[in-house]
């Protein structure tokens, strides 16, 4: 990296891996101490948050590691701290000369992917997490509202549930994570109204989830002019290789389109399903999660037969293909 934090891209080597893909987490998949280990072993890693708590004036390093868990689960702090997480290990896999071919990040994940892909600096990227953060967290408490998880049901009886209790408020599809599992989002009444729905009509579950606002939903404009404003205070080049947008399930095109996708991606369902099969259109045979927890992988598998990403959320992980490799962090 350079010392704007932007990406560096290097040469492959006889050691690098073919048709990579990289895959970031977002919101949920956070947990209290991650990024420890990095920052123990890693100047690097030290350097990215001592970076991190100028740009957001709290010290992220400090919330990460000893906070508690509820501290960590406020969307202003869970999104930067996500973010800063994957763009450091992605950092470190450049060192070992493993680079992603394509990406997609789900959600927050979407700026991971379009900071590695060179999209933006480390630095502009998170000042663009930190508006977005801090917007959603605003927006949810002046829209209130919620989300549910609806399993067993396809997209269209999902939609359908949604369209049928839209006289009790906002209720509409917020992530196609993969066949069989959507999530909804909107006004409290309407999403119980589908979850009851969703049970009647024989899910295998349906459950409100604990967050702090309709993410993805219409509920959300305020956050999305928000950031529609930093956005456009933002450079923002043409990524090096394909990332996926969550709201069109294909990949980013020029600046003025990236940044358009980006502000829509808050008031539109994320299209994991639609991602995941579009990357795996690339015939690429190396898939890689790259953050915090493990739920994008297990998305994967039940999206693509035969797929599977390995994860790679601390020093274990890059230990284990500098061994592969023969490279040195």
């Amino acid at each position: 990296m350079g010392r704007r934090g932007c990406p560096i891209l290097i040469l492959k080597s006889p050691f690098s891996t073919l048709s990579s893909i990289f895959l970031y987490p977002g919101q949920g998949s956070q947990a209290i101490g991650m990024g420890h280990d990095l920052y123990e072993k890693y100047s690097l890693a030290r350097d990215r948050y001592a970076q991190a708590a100028g740009i957001l004036g709290f010290d992220l390093a400090k919330v990460c590691f000893e906070a508690s868990d509820d501290e960590l689960k406020q969307t202003r702090v869970t999104q930067p701290a996500l973010y800063v997480h994957s763009c450091i290990l992605t950092e470190l896999l450049a060192r070992h000369n493993l680079q992603p071919e394509a990406a997609a990040g789900h959600s927050l994940g979407e700026y991971s992917a379009l900071q590695a892909a060179g999209a933006f600096s480390f630095e502009d990227g998170l000042r663009l997490v930190k508006v977005r953060a801090e917007a959603m967290q605003h927006a949810g408490e002046v829209n209130p509202g919620t989300m549910a998880a609806v399993i067993g049901l396809d997209e269209t009886g999902v939609l359908n549930l949604c369209q049928s209790v839209s006289e009790m408020g906002i209720a509409v599809p917020a992530n196609f994570n993969s066949p069989g599992q959507v999530v909804v989002s909107g006004d409290v009444s309407a999403i119980e109204a589908v979850i009851a729905g969703a049970k009647t009509a024989g899910a295998r579950m349906a459950k409100q989830l604990v967050v702090s606002g309709a993410f993805h939903s219409p509920l959300m404009q305020p956050a999305a002019d928000a950031l529609t404003e930093a956005l456009a205070s933002v450079e923002i080049k043409e990524p090096a290789f394909p990332v996926m947008s969550n709201v069109t399930a294909s990949a980013h095109g020029k600046p003025p389109e990236i940044k358009e996708l980006l502000a829509k991606q808050l008031l539109s369902p994320v299209r994991w399903t639609g991602c995941m099969n579009s990357l795996a259109s690339l015939s690429a045979p190396l898939w890689y999660e790259v953050g915090s927890g493990n739920v994008l992988s297990g998305l994967l598998k039940r999206t693509i037969s035969g797929a599977s990403a390995m994860v790679v959320n601390g020093v274990g992980e890059l230990e284990k293909l500098q061994l592969s490799t023969g490279t040195s962090a």
